[in-house]
């Protein structure tokens, strides 16, 4: 059997009107169309799909159960560097790492805390290592 592909994920939030806005600067430089409100897909049919969170819910958590990133992988470093330019003069936060291995890595955490990573792995290099 094929493998499956991934083809959504659904993504809520405490304030949809600050989460539509920071993924609204951030999803068309990853690729991602804006198909409807709170509905992007990109050109390999990935969807990504945002509602509000039901009241009285748990905040998400960085090491607590459940998604930890949403993980992309970038065609350079240039592109890294200004991602993270643009994200930080519209007034996000954006922290760039470079790993030993030549890993160049954006983090960007969503106004509820989830991070998306913006990686360029050098050839060789996977985009996991088995430490979450």
């Amino acid at each position: 059997m094929p493998p499956l592909p991934l083809d959504h994920l659904t993504i809520l939030s405490t304030n949809a009107d600050a989460s539509a806005a920071w993924y609204g600067a951030l999803l068309p430089r990853l690729g991602f169309e804006r198909i409807k409100t709170g509905i992007w897909r990109n050109a390999n049919g990935l969807y990504l799909q945002f509602a509000a969170a039901k009241p009285d819910t748990h905040p998400y958590e960085r090491h607590g159960a459940g998604l930890n990133h949403l993980g992309f992988t970038a065609p350079d470093p240039v592109f890294v560097h200004a991602l993270a330019t643009h994200m930080q003069d519209l007034g996000h936060e954006a922290r760039l790492q470079q790993f030993g291995d030549g890993v160049v890595a954006l983090f960007l955490p969503d106004p509820d805390g989830l991070r998306v990573e913006v990686s360029w792995y050098p050839e060789g290099v996977p985009p996991v290592d088995g430490k979450a």
